[in-house]
């Protein structure tokens, strides 16, 4: 068989795999189904918009869903908006699970994307807010913002349900009838530094971003899991990644390693991957062995796995998460007034790697 025709012939088999992928979970990911399939996400972004040409899928930032079924009685039954402030990093998970879940009852998700401005997010979401036919919001605002709680006043005044999504409100009892489901990040933590004082380290630091909402519940669920443990938080070594993947971070990440050895420091948490995966990298360049010498974990669990060597990593449960704002959405609208409020916390997991385990060999 000529080339072109033995690869004409692979792309159909793969789209084919593609369709029964769909039909069979309602949404796919990229990344996942290039892992599945063994080949690289542009080939399945390559099949995805073959397919959307065709009509027989619609595309999503990160993967696609199944398009919506014309006909009486086959159209969306419910329209939901959603507002994320990153179509990128972290986020396209988040939003598959919102459209896995809309897929499920035939309801339609509506997208727009904001930043971590709340000005900007009042913006979005009261743009969508005011389409007709919408039924519910999924919302991801800026909560570092002191103007925040009269954000959350204002959803909840809302004439149609909110959910928010990785946000959590202050005081629920503040609210009448907001929902909200986010990652516990602090269990997150809590199991980074388990696993780490497992295999033998008492000198656990931990650095993140300085804004946002994931580092405060890192640090919580950090210094909770060292006390349990019987460790000081206050003789550990944090601090900030924040120019750890930009122009110049050497000096930043040399003076890192010194801090560690003059701590002690044994081992590191460090939020989010790209700052981890620079570290090791650093420490590659420098010869300062990665676990030998310092075990590293990164918290995200996006690109954690591509490094040399594969950094163990906490993910939280993006999907997952989406997927339950999506529930919570139709629920509401199914139960109406009656149905309490709900504000989940799901657990994310731990992918142990060769970046915080010695080799056996």
């Amino acid at each position: 068989m000529p080339a072109d025709a033995e690869r004409l012939t692979f792309a159909r088999q793969r789209q084919d795999r593609l369709l029964r992928l769909l039909r069979s979970q309602g949404s796919i990911v990229v990344r996942e189904v290039a892992e599945q399939l063994g080949v690289s996400q542009l080939t399945i972004r390559r099949d995805i918009n073959a397919l959307a040409g065709r009509g027989l899928l619609t595309r999503v930032h990160g993967g696609a869903t199944l398009p919506d079924e014309p006909g009486p009685g086959r159209g969306s039954r419910f329209t939901i908006g959603m507002v994320v402030p990153h179509m990128g990093y972290y986020w396209p998970e988040v939003i598959a699970g919102a459209q896995e879940a809309a897929a499920a009852v035939r309801a339609r998700l509506v997208l727009r994307g904001s930043s971590y401005d709340i000005h900007d997010d009042r913006r979005q979401i009261g743009s969508l807010a005011g389409t007709a036919g919408l039924d519910g919001l999924i919302v991801a605002p800026d909560v570092e913002s002191p103007e925040w709680p009269v954000l959350l006043r204002w959803l909840d005044s809302l004439p149609v349900p909110v959910v928010l999504a990785e946000r959590r409100p202050q005081a629920p009892a503040h609210t009448h009838g907001l929902e909200s489901v986010a990652s516990d990040h602090a269990a997150g933590a809590a199991m980074a530094v388990r696993h780490l004082h497992e295999h033998g380290h008492r000198r656990i630091g931990l650095l993140t971003h300085k804004s946002g909402p994931a580092p405060r519940h890192l640090l919580r669920g950090w210094r909770a899991e060292l006390r349990e443990l019987g460790l000081d938080p206050d003789a550990q070594l944090s601090g900030y990644t924040d120019g750890f993947t930009e122009a110049g971070r050497e000096v930043l990440l040399d003076a890192l390693l010194d801090d560690c050895r003059r701590t002690g420091t044994t081992a590191l948490i460090l939020h989010s991957d790209p700052s981890a995966v620079a570290l090791v990298q650093h420490c590659a360049d420098v010869g300062l062995a990665v676990p030998g010498r310092l075990a590293v974990v990164a918290y995200d669990d996006e690109v954690a796995a591509l490094c040399q060597p594969p950094v163990t990593a906490v993910r939280p449960p993006k999907r997952h998460v989406g997927r339950s704002a999506g529930e919570l959405i139709v629920a509401r609208l199914a139960e109406g007034q009656r149905r309490p409020p709900h504000h989940l916390s799901i657990s994310p997991v731990l992918n142990v790697r060769a970046s915080s385990v010695p080799s056996a060999g």
